[in-house]
C-alpha cells in the first residue's frame, strides 16, 4: 500500500469537489479540505501546515480549483521551505484554470495553470499520468460533464444540462456545516456526487437526477427508519454534536455549555441536543456574523447569560444577542478562542464585583 499523504485543498463548487472525487481513486492517504476565496483560503492552508507539523510525516499539499494571489503563493512557498529545512519533505502542487493565477504560475514551478480545461479535467489528466489513478468506467464521462458546465460549453447540451443539475445538487446541500463538520460535510458532498454518476446514462438523465435529489439526500442520513429529510438530518447532526462533546464544551460560572458555530436551526437542533445529552445546561450557536442563539434545559437562565455576554436577552430557556466586533472565522478553534475570551473577561468582572461586595 502506498504511504504517500496528500492534503487536498479544493474549492467549494462542483469543479472543486469533483477534483476530490477524482483523487479518491488514487492509492494515497487523502485529507480533504474545502475553502472559498478570501481569508478562508489562508486560514485553511494554515490548518494544513499545522496538521503536517503535528503528524511529523512527509506530505504533499495539493490545491485544486483555487488560484492563489502572489502574496499567498509567496507566503505558502516560504512556509514549506521552512518545513523542508526541518528534516521533513513537503511538496507543493497547484492545479488550476483561473487566469488570475498567471503571475504566480510564472514564478513557481509547483503552480500549474491551464485556462483551457476545468480544474477537474486538469486533475483527472494529471492523476492518470502522475498519481496512479485507477479510474472507474464512469469517470471520463463525468469529468467531461463537469468540464462542460464549468467552462460554460452550452453546445455540449447533454453534458451541460446534467452538469447544471449537479451544480444545484451541491448548492442545496446545506444540512451540514463545513466548518463544524468538515470531514462529514466533505463526505456528504462526494458521496452524493458519486451517486449522481449512476444516472448519467439514463434517458432524460438531467430530469431523472433532478427528480432523485431528495431521495439521495435522505438515503445519506437514513440510519434505521424513514422520516422527513429535516428529521433525519437533525438526528444526524445531534449525533455529530454529541461525538464532538469533548472538544466543543465550554463552561460559564460552573454551568456546562456546548458551543457550535454556524449550525443554525437552534430551536430544533439545540433542543434535540439538550434532550439527548442532559448533562449539558445550555447550548449556544454562533452565526458567522456573531449572532448568538441560546437554548437551555431549565438549569440556567440563558437570558441572563446572553445579557452578561453581549447585552442580549430573551427567555430563560431561549435567548439571543450579538457580539459587537465579532471576527468571522473559517476554523472552529478560532471561534472558540473568541468566545472563551469573552467568558474569561465576564467571569473576571463578576469575580471583581463579588470581591468588592464582600470587602
Amino acid at each position: 500500500m502506498n504511504d504517500k499523504i496528500i492534503h487536498h485543498l479544493s474549492h467549494t463548487d462542483l469543479d472543486g469537489y469533483s477534483c476530490q472525487l477524482v483523487m479518491k481513486y488514487t492509492p494515497y492517504k487523502l485529507f480533504n479540505y474545502n475553502a472559498n476565496y478570501g481569508a478562508e483560503v489562508k486560514q485553511t492552508l494554515e490548518l494544513i501546515l499545522q496538521n503536517i507539523i503535528s503528524s511529523d510525516k512527509d506530505a504533499t499539499i495539493l490545491t485544486t480549483d483555487l488560484n492563489l494571489t502572489p502574496d499567498e503563493s509567496k507566503w505558502l512557498n516560504s512556509e514549506v521551505e521552512k518545513l523542508n529545512t526541518q528534516k521533513k519533505e513537503v511538496k507543493l502542487l497547484l492545479l488550476d484554470h483561473h487566469a488570475t493565477g498567471e503571475e504566480s504560475a510564472q514564478k513557481y514551478n509547483w503552480y500549474f495553470l491551464d485556462t483551457s480545461r476545468s480544474a477537474t479535467k486538469i486533475t483527472y489528466d494529471y492523476a492518470k499520468e502522475n498519481f496512479n489513478l485507477d479510474a472507474p468506467l464512469w469517470m471520463d464521462k463525468f469529468v467531461n460533464i463537469v468540464n462542460a458546465v464549468d467552462l460554460w460549453k452550452m453546445q455540449e447540451e447533454k453534458n451541460f444540462e446534467y452538469g447544471k443539475v449537479c451544480m444545484r445538487l451541491l448548492g442545496e446541500m446545506r444540512e451540514l456545516n463545513k466548518i463544524m463538520f468538515a470531514e462529514q460535510d466533505n463526505n456528504y458532498k462526494l458521496s452524493l456526487l458519486h451517486e449522481a454518476v449512476k444516472f448519467m446514462d439514463e434517458a432524460d438523465a438531467p430530469i431523472v437526477l433532478d427528480e432523485n435529489i431528495h431521495m439521495l439526500k435522505k438515503n445519506f442520513f437514513k440510519i434505521d427508519k424513514n422520516d422527513t429529510l429535516d428529521n433525519l438530518a437533525t438526528t444526524y447532526v445531534v449525533k455529530l454534536l454529541g461525538d464532538a462533546k469533548d472538544e466543543k464544551t465550554i463552561y460559564y460560572k460552573g454551568y456546562r455549555g456546548f458551543l457550535s458555530y454556524g449550525v443554525g436551526n437552534t430551536s430544533i437542533i439545540g433542543n434535540g441536543f439538550l434532550l439527548a445529552y442532559p448533562e449539558y445546561d445550555f447550548i449556544v450557536d454562533v452565526s458567522f456574523r456573531g449572532t448568538l442563539s441560546f437554548r437551555a434545559n431549565n438549569n440556567v437562565s440563558v437570558s441572563q447569560i446572553s445579557k452578561e455576554w453581549c447585552g442580549g436577552g430573551g427567555h430563560p430557556n431561549a435567548a439571543g444577542g450579538r457580539i459587537i466586533g465579532f471576527k468571522e472565522q473559517y476554523r472552529y478553534d478560532l471561534v472558540k478562542k473568541q468566545i472563551e475570551k469573552i467568558i474569561n473577561e465576564k467571569e473576571a468582572i463578576a469575580g471583581d464585583l463579588e470581591y468588592k461586595k464582600e470587602n
